[in-house]
């Protein structure tokens, strides 16, 4: 050797490098081998060019949040109005009641104080000015007429300001629609509560389809009110439907019609 900066090959013939390269393809290596470990089943990484346009298209800013949660029913429960006089007015004009509509509501009918407050889940589509003067009022007239009740002897109400076509009466009571009707028979403190509507009933924590007495009765702010629950007035139109809610009726009033 006459430097050691010199390499190997400089002191190889051609013929004996080729030899040698042939030699290891014989013997079946032909690929260069490395001790690092390589991730064969890893996807295949994307060319730079491919990264740099996934980072140029990503959207910049802070990450989106969660919706906020919707309002309470008729906000604090505080400012609700302690009179029904004024609770009418509430009721039509009160954004927090109804997440901001108010067209279309329809108020309650009667005075406070009667000896039967009825109540529905809501509105009929034809109710405009008067709540129930459509088919469903009609029937709830004639059923007073049996009853032998005069219309000022009773108070209508709705548990929903307005008129929904599918209302998820578990969502309502989840954000507190059961406490605003409560705060409304509150208000007109009847002697009886006739309750229309497994919707309704599901408000003040009754259920008719696990519940096989549907006569119990609602405390409420020191008040002990007996509660009575039908079927929709809409069922009621049915024979057998009408037939059992009127014995429910007389069992309830012991036959008496107060």
């Amino acid at each position: 050797m006459e430097g050691t900066g010199q390499s190997l090959a400089g002191f190889l013939r051609a013929g004996e490098i080729a030899g040698a390269l042939e030699w290891w393809r014989d013997a079946g290596v032909d690929c260069d081998f490395a001790d690092v470990p390589q991730g064969w089943l890893a996807a295949p990484e994307a060319p730079p060019a491919a990264r740099e346009l996934k980072r140029e298209i990503k959207p910049d800013g802070p990450p989106v949040s969660e919706p906020p949660a919707p309002a309470r029913i008729g906000g604090d429960q505080a400012l609700w109005p302690q009179d029904l006089a004024r609770f009418r007015q509430w009721w039509l004009d009160e954004p927090l009641l109804d997440d901001s509509a108010v067209r279309g509501r329809v108020p309650p009918r009667g005075n406070g104080e009667t000896r039967l407050m009825i109540v529905v889940g809501q509105p009929d589509p034809e109710d405009t000015d008067a709540l129930l003067s459509g088919p469903g009022g009609r029937m709830v007239g004639a059923m007073l007429a049996a009853m032998g009740m005069a219309p000022d002897d009773v108070y209508l109400a709705s548990a929903l300001p307005r008129h929904m076509p599918v209302p998820d009466w578990a969502e309502l009571a989840r954000r507190g629609l059961g406490d605003v009707l409560r705060h409304h028979v509150g208000l007109v403190a009847p002697k009886r509560l006739l309750v229309f509507g497994e919707g309704a009933l599901s408000l003040l924590g009754n259920d008719l389809t696990q519940n096989a007495q549907n006569s119990s009765q609602l405390y409420h702010q020191g008040q002990t009110i007996g509660l009575l629950g039908a079927r929709d007035l809409a069922l009621l139109a049915r024979p057998a439907w009408k037939a059992r809610f009127w014995r429910d009726w007389l069992d309830w009033t012991g036959t008496e019609t107060e």
